[in-house]
């Protein structure tokens, strides 16, 4: 049996997107910390049977002095648990947690969810993070990538050699938590959907413009919107509300009423380690419109459409092209989804070959490996 200590930057998502792993890390008779901030879900997680430390982490912003507490905590906790693994999620728990697991040779892995703002732009603080997670990965075990992209990423500004990388189809879906749904029959007003948080980078200016000129244009189309504000679009959200072509829902920690009512998902993300709001929606059965980007264009096979990431024409044009198909078309779609994540994107796949990765032993993961 081993301690095993998750670092996590929320409590929610911990639950959500890594519920299944930690079970299994618990029925191979494993103890399983967690740190994170509490956010929602915590009765879920202590009844799964994990241990919960509460650590407030803000998300936003790289500033390690104002951070410098984290890192403390982090000291502090790994002293008093003696964790015999340390597995870290998202920049900061990456990159503070990394820090102090190498400093008190513990043993470690890291996962890239998505390479955020600190790596879009050349600058002060690519350089910094660049530097910081070369550190951070010359004694870690392994580090786990949701696409490709990101691990050449990290190999191209040689932060990490390739024998360290492994690439997972994202944290998977659990296809019985997100069942099948028929399509809906009702196409009197076509509900396009939007899960994730409001912001920029999430392309909501793009889909703002399309949902709005496809109704200008006479298409009988609206657009369901699920998510807290990052950015600030509440008047823009709340002017296209009055206007009777957004429904704004806010924050649900149940999502899948909201997709079994939808005719078409739609992510014009930026950019994502593997968009789990995607294999939700391919899981129920619904049809995607999405960034032809990794992260993205991974959840695509006869199912949808990509389009030019930061393009509002073509946003528009592939929402207009998809309204356009008759019913049947619509339906195919639908199933061409479900089709898809059963074949690559199984939660039980991902959750086995993490397992063997991270805990078992070496020699059972010699020949196993599972990408897209």
């Amino acid at each position: 049996m081993k301690k095993i200590l998750i670092l996590a930057n929320n409590s929610g998502g911990l639950y959500r997107f890594r519920k299944e792993l930690m079970q299994k890390m618990i029925e191979e008779g494993h103890q399983v910390y967690a740190s994170t901030p509490f956010d929602d879900n915590i009765k879920e997680l202590k009844e799964i049977g994990v241990s919960l430390m509460e650590t407030p982490i803000n998300r936003r912003g790289m500033n390690p002095v104002k951070d410098f507490g984290l890192l403390m905590t982090y000291f502090k906790m790994i002293k008093e648990i003696k964790p015999d693994f340390i597995v870290t999620y998202t920049i900061k728990p990456n990159l503070y947690g990394g820090t102090v697991a190498k400093l008190l040779r513990k043993q470690y892995a890291i996962n890239i969810t998505g390479l955020g703002t600190a790596f879009q732009n050349e600058g002060f603080l690519k350089k910094m993070v660049v530097t910081w997670y070369k550190f951070v990965c010359k004694k870690v075990k392994v580090v786990f990538f949701e696409n490709l992209e990101n691990k050449e990423v990290f190999v191209s500004n040689k932060i990490l050699k390739e024998d360290r990388c492994i690439c997972l189809n994202g944290a998977g879906v659990n296809l019985e938590d997100f069942p099948f749904k028929q399509y809906p029959e009702n196409e009197d007003v076509l509900h396009f959907l939007f899960i994730g948080r409001i912001m920029k980078e999430k392309g909501i200016e793009e889909l703002f413009y399309a949902i709005n000129r496809l109704v200008d244009e006479g298409y009988k189309a609206v657009l369901d919107i699920l998510g807290g504000y990052e950015d600030n679009y509440k008047e823009k959200i709340d002017e296209y509300v009055n206007k009777g072509i957004i429904n704004y829902y806010g924050y649900q920690s149940d999502v899948r009423p909201f997709i079994e009512k939808a005719h078409c998902f739609v992510l014009p993300s930026y950019h994502e380690g593997m968009a789990n709001t995607l294999l939700e929606n391919a899981s129920m059965g619904r049809p995607l419109i999405t960034s032809n980007i990794h992260g993205c264009l991974e959840a695509i096979h006869e199912n949808g459409y990509l389009c030019n990431v930061k393009d509002q024409e073509d946003l528009f044009e592939k929402m207009k092209q998809f309204l356009e198909l008759n019913h049947d078309e619509k339906v195919r779609m639908g199933f061409n989804s479900r089709k898809h994540v059963e074949e690559v994107f199984d939660k039980r796949k991902v959750v086995e070959n993490t397992i063997i990765y991270l805990i078992r032993e070496e020699n059972d993961a010699s020949n196993t490996y599972y990408s897209i």
